[in-house]
């Protein structure tokens, strides 16, 4: 008999109502006998109990109140991922505020906008430099009141209108507020508005997606389903917080009682790995690429003997970890056999994590089905999803049901449809409300009947799952009329530890050419070893032996696409595309239309007769 989601969700949302009432039945269970989340902003560890965490909470939800902070008035939060982080976030939703998120890199610009767009007057930073960047938009903004900074070793001015998280949770304790947030807990419900998530933004300006509790709730029973969490579990927030997919998730897990540690840095990584050694963890291909890259990259140069061994270990670990999964016999040869292929190489890879992983979610852009094999086979489970912040999630494997290269089936609540065009549309009780102050926009977004356009090109299999192939706007037709997929071509070479970035050019050309930003550790190594020498990296790339190399590795990881799709020239650039020059999201995505713009002579080079 068929399980009836929608019943089993009104009883999930009965029980959980909204995430500022969630949180507080967690603190009165728990109070100080159990941690509920971690940072180390500054080298050493800081935990935190559910009471503590609740405190905090409540102390700056009262020091909002004492601002003058509304129903539903946009609160901003500036910041990296730390504990201070989610008390903001909590803190918000327990006085029936909405907290805007802000990516910690973004520019005061895109601040600015933010800021203006969704009428933040009182405002939560991080460090030093996103305390500077609020600071210079407040001088001028006729809306931006109060800075809260979290980072008590921040140098901030004598400002009245600044004030570090400490002090203002001292005056929020002090400032007799007990009676009115009480009094806005008691109205909290489901339907409440409770945050706006600025998209990216690859195209066009960041748009406010509008999601209520409900929505999240949706998500947090959709991602459960398969998936449940225990009181010892931990998950590392690596990815920012202000994503939906990292927000969601960590939501998730302390709705399940577990544990969240908070990554500040992701350049330190696996510094994080190795002290947490998290159970779960949200993240995107491009770690998973570069980790697949340098062991595979270590193997090629390793002894026969090592790969021999190496490559029979993973056999083994595939064969095992399938069995398992699958829930068929194992028996004592293929245990003792994975045995000896954990302890001599499996269990290295594992340790590159932490070693206790149950589960590793991966998302956000194309990934490749190898490399996601590569790492189920050393047991380390990594499961890809697929949702966007307009309707989160719409699909996601789990340990049983887990198929390579694709999103995973559809979750729970959701349904699923292609367009006549090939388009991916969907329909949930997780879907926005829509844009803020973007009614046109809304409206586009849905098709007439209610459902998500999502702009992904996909398909679903006869087993439910799903597969994105592409975005509708990403795709580019060659001036011989032929559809190619950039993204396709550029997961290919990203999983060589050569290539740091890429872009993948072709709309109206005649044929596919790329731009190339080299991993530049490596190949400095490898030109040393082939005895190459320069001064810079422009002459570095210039060499005939480096334009070499990469044309032997494009032709051999493309190998198996069709003629129009191979890449017929490349430049090698000798600077990443960054954040800063507008060229990348904070999401890591490429902003096709200006990488176009800012690279045209460069472009228009490849194509010269």
């Amino acid at each position: 008999m068929p399980v009836d989601y929608s019943k089993e969700f009104d009883r999930f949302l009965e029980r959980e109502k909204h995430l500022g009432l969630m949180v507080r039945s967690r603190v009165k269970k728990y109070g100080d006998r159990k941690v509920a989340v971690r940072h180390k902003p500054h080298g050493e560890w800081i935990s935190y109990t559910w009471a503590k965490f609740g405190s905090m909470i409540e102390s700056t939800a009262k020091g909002l109140l004492a601002l003058g902070a509304k129903e539903n008035e946009m609160v901003g939060i500036f910041a990296a991922n730390s504990a201070w982080w989610a008390v903001a976030d909590y803190a918000c939703f327990s006085i029936r505020a909405c907290s805007v998120p802000v990516y910690a890199t973004n520019s005061a610009r895109e601040l600015e906008y933010i800021v203006n767009d969704a009428g933040i007057r009182f405002l939560f930073v991080g460090n030093q430099e996103q305390y500077e960047k609020a600071l210079e938009i407040k001088k001028n903004s006729k809306v931006l009141k109060k800075i809260i900074v979290f980072d008590p070793k921040a140098a901030i001015g004598a400002d009245e209108d600044v004030m570090y998280l400490e002090d203002f949770m001292e005056t929020g304790a002090n400032a007799g507020k007990e009676a009115d947030l009480e009094s806005r807990v008691a109205k909290l419900d489901s339907e409440d508005l409770s945050t706006l998530i600025y998209t990216s933004g690859t195209t066009g300006e960041p748009k406010g997606v509008m999601l209520t509790h409900k929505n999240w709730l949706a998500m947090l029973f959709a991602t459960g389903y398969h998936i449940p969490i225990v009181e010892s579990d931990v998950n590392l927030a690596f990815l920012p917080l202000s994503h939906v997919f990292e927000r969601a998730w960590s939501y998730f897990i302390l709705c399940g009682n577990g544990r969240v540690d908070y990554c500040h840095d992701t350049k330190a990584i696996m510094e994080f790995l190795k002290e947490s050694r998290p159970h779960y963890m949200c993240s995107v291909p491009r770690m998973w690429e570069k980790v697949y890259a340098m062991v595979k990259d270590g193997m090629a140069n390793a002894p026969e003997k090592k790969r021999k061994i190496f490559n029979w270990a993973l056999a083994i670990g595939g064969e095992y970890q399938g069995r398992k999964r699958d829930k068929r016999f194992i028996g004592p040869w293929l245990g003792f056999r994975h045995a000896v292929a954990y302890a001599l190489v499996l269990k290295k890879i594992k340790s590159i994590f932490g070693g206790r992983n149950k589960v590793f979610n991966c998302g956000g852009s194309a990934f490749s089905g190898e490399i996601a094999e590569f790492f189920f086979k050393a047991g380390v489970l990594l499961l890809q999803g697929y949702g966007l912040t307009e309707c989160f999630v719409i699909s996601v494997a789990n340990p049983e049901h887990n198929k390579f290269g694709t999103c995973g089936p559809v979750v729970p609540l959701m349904q699923v449809r292609i367009s006549p065009e090939g388009e991916i549309q969907a329909k949930s009780p997780s879907m926005m409300k829509g844009y803020w102050n973007k009614p046109e926009l809304s409206k586009e977004m849905f098709t007439e009947d209610g459902w998500i356009k999502t702009g992904d090109v996909g398909f679903i299999d006869e087993e439910g799952y799903v597969t994105i192939t592409d975005r509708i706007k990403e795709l580019f037709k060659t001036s011989g009329g032929k559809y190619i997929s950039p993204q396709q071509i550029e997961t290919l070479l990203k999983e060589d530890i050569y290539f740091e970035q890429v872009a993948a050019i072709g709309d109206q050309r005649k044929f596919v050419s790329a731009l190339i930003v080299p991993g530049f550790e490596p190949l400095v190594n490898w030109a040393k070893k082939n005895d190459i020498r320069f001064s810079s990296r422009e002459e570095l790339l210039k060499h005939p032996e480096v334009q070499k190399l990469y044309r032997e590795k494009i032709d051999y990881y493309t190998r198996d696409l069709g003629q129009v799709e191979k890449i017929k020239k490349f430049t090698l650039l000798p600077k990443e595309f960054t954040q800063e020059d507008g060229e990348i999201t904070a999401t890591q995505k490429i902003k096709r239309k200006v990488i176009n713009q800012r690279y045209k002579d460069i472009i228009d080079a490849m194509y010269a007769e």
